[in-house]
């Protein structure tokens, strides 16, 4: 392991934070002795799931928990492409990742299986409510007891994701930057795994998987634009770091050249914040948005995920509550996908960012959707009600037919007849 900051490195251990500058700390992997072990052909041969880059992924073992997480799809959005004006967009949808429908998946499976190998028995979270799930579910399957702390607002659907497998719930009057500073104190006391605290910089690498099977669905290529929506930062800076890993290793055609976005709630937008304003100082912000699985006001990897931005020639947007709404409705209108609020801004930034000349039209670009909206029907029930109901009988549905759906008949001249001689 070694601190991103300032270069120290330490034994592998549940530690995410460096004792002398208060840096974060990452995963350090050995890429010569990688190169001798994976190959194209290798991992293709794996596993369709997460594991078959297990030699890409931080444990030191065979995963013990989360074996069939991950390999989802990568959907050609023909439709929704049409609708943005882009020949090539591309949506990778982990909103029906196995077995709690998001993204969170990936990173849990990571760090259940590594809290197993450093002896833990009890495991448990912050969070807005999509790592919560993941971490009952995959503490259920493992054996773990489990506790999830979550914000008291949480949407009904999420906190009945919790307790359906068993976990304890623990509901905190705060946002989540509390609930999240409630967990450190928690963790140090009790000693437990905390998933996205001292067990973070393994549970961050999960989320290179994500990255792997885009470049490999993509034919060992890497888009030309990717939009990630953010919350606390960690998704948007493994993507690329996965691209550049794979480039060392010699498993792509050509270097990385992507193009990264941030999407974020306007009511809850601190790292499109520092991208727009240009500057390296992050400022805490409170969340007011129906986004609540990426409302985080005080985002742990903001810094470097809007220095990923920067950096790779990207950007970054925010949209209102009303355009997210309409994100997760075109979204399924055009794809048949149904995401949650995330997903609904990363399409309606994709959407902002397509009108404002950001991608050529045959430009490969893609959109992360990392949570379903099964999970969120509160967003969008007050836009969506079934107003018609009739008898059963033909002659009613003919009158409702014509009255709501049959289009008008079109005042048109009829077309002059076609006159043959000769």
């Amino acid at each position: 392991m070694r601190c991103r900051e300032c270069g120290a490195e330490y034994e592998k251990q549940a530690t995410h934070v460096c004792e002398l500058c208060f840096g974060p700390l990452e995963v350090r992997y050995d890429v010569e002795a990688i190169k001798k072990v994976v190959s194209r052909e290798k991992i293709e041969a794996g596993p369709r799931s997460m594991w078959r880059y297990e030699d890409l992924l931080p444990l030191d073992g065979e995963p013990t928990v989360g074996k069939h997480v991950g390999f989802t799809p990568l959907v050609k959005a023909e439709r929704l492409g049409r609708a943005l004006g882009l020949r090539n967009l591309y949506v990778k949808n982990d909103a029906v990742n196995h077995p709690t429908l998001s993204f969170k998946d990936r990173v849990v499976a990571v760090a259940l299986s590594k809290a197993r190998e450093f002896g833990y028995t009890t495991v448990a979270c912050a969070s807005t409510g999509n790592l919560a799930n993941s971490v009952a579910a995959h503490a259920a399957e493992g054996g773990f007891e489990c506790y999830v702390f979550i914000p008291s607002d949480l949407e009904e659907n999420k906190v009945l994701g919790n307790l359906i497998y068993g976990a304890k719930v623990v509901k905190v009057d705060g946002v989540y930057d509390e609930v999240n500073r409630l967990c450190a104190e928690v963790g140090d006391k009790y000693g437990w795994a905390f998933a996205n605290i001292n067990l973070r910089p393994f549970y961050g690498d999960g989320s290179k998987s994500y990255g792997f099977e885009i470049a490999e669905q993509l034919g060992w290529k890497t888009p030309d634009h990717l939009i990630v929506p953010c919350a606390g930062g960690s998704l948007i800076t493994k993507i690329p770091k996965a691209w550049r890993e794979m480039e060392k290793l010699g498993l792509l055609d050509g270097p990385v050249a992507t193009k990264v976005y941030a999407a974020q709630a306007s009511g809850c937008n601190p790292i499109v914040t520092m991208v727009k304003n240009e500057t390296d100082v992050l400022r805490p912000q409170r969340p007011n948005t129906i986004a609540k699985s990426i409302a985080i006001g005080n985002p742990a990897d903001g810094y470097y995920a809007a220095k990923e931005c920067r950096t790779s020639g990207g950007g970054a947007a925010d949209v209102t509550d009303d355009e997210l709404i309409d994100g997760i409705r075109l979204l399924a209108e055009t794809e048949g996908i149904w995401t949650e609020t995330a997903g609904g801004v990363t399409v309606a930034v994709a959407k902002k960012l397509a009108e404002a000349g950001r991608f050529g039209r045959d430009e490969i670009v893609v959109i992360a959707i990392t949570g379903n909206g099964l999970k969120t029907p509160e967003a969008v029930k007050e836009r969506l009600k079934c107003e018609l109901g009739i008898a059963p009988t033909l002659a009613a549905f003919d009158q409702a037919y014509d009255e709501r759906y049959r289009l008008p008949t079109l005042d048109v001249a009829p077309a002059p007849k076609l006159v043959v001689t000769g």
